[in-house]
């Protein structure tokens, strides 16, 4: 799988521990920033991977800020994008069985347990679909863009 992720300068520590953690699960990644702890605008790196996720030269996206919710925010922006922040295995494998997510949001705070941070990862990129029911309430949020 290819997935676009980036972070803001909060979420740097915990995006270079995803990015290990995504290849030993045998995926590639771009990394669309920030890359050091200099501050940066959490927007713009949203932007850049919501946009090359929508495009579909990514089939997702992983985004890292402070608490996650300004990622999420920014993200949920771009036309195509659902973008869920998540900070539970349970969460991450929800959003992509009944809202078909295509961004994950992580918060980098000290609250998040980086042992779970794996376990969040994995539900959410071997998360699929159940269409069904859910496809219809995915097809409003596509409603909604119109």
């Amino acid at each position: 799988m290819h997935i676009a992720i980036g972070c803001d300068h909060r979420g740097l520590s915990f995006k270079r521990l995803i990015m290990k953690l995504i290849n030993d699960e045998g995926h590639d990644y771009k990394d669309f920033g920030c890359l050091t702890t200099e501050a940066v605008d959490y927007p713009d790196i949203a932007k850049n991977v919501a946009e090359a996720v929508a495009k579909g030269d990514y089939e997702r996206g992983i985004l890292i800020c402070n608490n996650g919710i300004g990622m999420s925010i920014a993200a949920n922006k771009i036309k195509g994008i659902r973008a869920a922040l998540c900070y539970s295995a349970l969460n991450a494998r929800q959003c992509r069985q009944h809202n078909d997510a295509n961004v994950l949001c992580l918060g980098a705070s000290k609250e998040q347990e980086q042992d779970s941070i794996k376990e969040i990862i994995n539900a959410f990129l071997a998360g699929v679909f159940m269409g069904g029911r859910h496809q219809k309430r995915v097809d409003k949020i596509k409603d909604m863009e119109r």
